[in-house]
């Protein structure tokens, strides 16, 4: 077995910070709104509606089932953003290997053994970086954004109040999800990029093929 890390003094205390926090704002909203138990059913609903499996699953069936060049433009930019997240969050919980919040009950959607960490919030990360990519790309009509930030804003609290994440959790995630949403715009495939990595994958002869015209 590996030693135990030491934590530095200082950020020992935020943590420290951030559980007793956590657990007065739940509390809170519980005692004001709740009992919470009653809205666990929707917090369940929105663990799934942002939950990586269906979101990979769901743009890879599309990129190959619509051949709408605008819209598979669409599918494959955010099936590369969705993997850049998982793989960065992936790191991060790794590196930081913090712990789910005591009150965490294990019935988590499809988990892996990642899952079991809670820093930062993969949940959080998703939803922010889809909350700001899609306006940075598209002049979306404003009642679709209003939507698409309440939707992002529903899922990062309901992490918290699900006892999945502490506050700081959420927090650093919605950083992180911002960052990454600028990223991928700077990376944004065009219709001609993401339609020759879908030949690619395809049928490989595909992509020779295109350089011969």
């Amino acid at each position: 077995m590996g030693e135990k890390r030491t934590i530095p003094k200082p950020l020992r205390k935020a943590l420290d910070w951030d559980v007793v926090t956590t657990d007065k704002f739940v509390k809170f909203v519980d005692k004001k709104y709740g009992p919470l138990c009653r809205y666990n059913g929707i917090m369940k609903g929105l663990e799934i509606s942002c939950h990586g499996i269906p979101w990979l699953i769901g743009t890879g069936t599309f990129i190959f089932l619509i051949e709408n060049s605008g819209f598979r433009q669409l599918m494959v930019n955010i099936l590369i953003a969705l993997v850049l997240d998982i793989i960065v969050v992936a790191v991060l919980k790794a590196v930081t290997r913090r712990r789910r919040p005591t009150d965490n009950k294990d019935d988590m959607f499809a988990t892996i053994q990642m899952d079991k960490f809670s820093f930062p919030s993969g949940h959080s990360t998703r939803a922010v970086m889809l909350c700001v990519l899609l306006p940075l790309q598209y002049n979306l009509w404003i009642l679709f954004t209003i939507s698409l930030i309440a939707w992002g804003t529903a899922v990062s609290v309901s992490r918290v109040l699900l006892c999945r994440h502490h506050i700081l959790d959420v927090a650093v995630g919605s950083i992180v999800g911002i960052l990454e949403a600028f990223v991928m715009s700077l990376l944004w495939l065009s219709p001609e990029s993401a339609q020759w990595l879908v030949n690619f994958f395809l049928d490989e002869t595909q992509v020779g093929a295109s350089y011969d015209v």
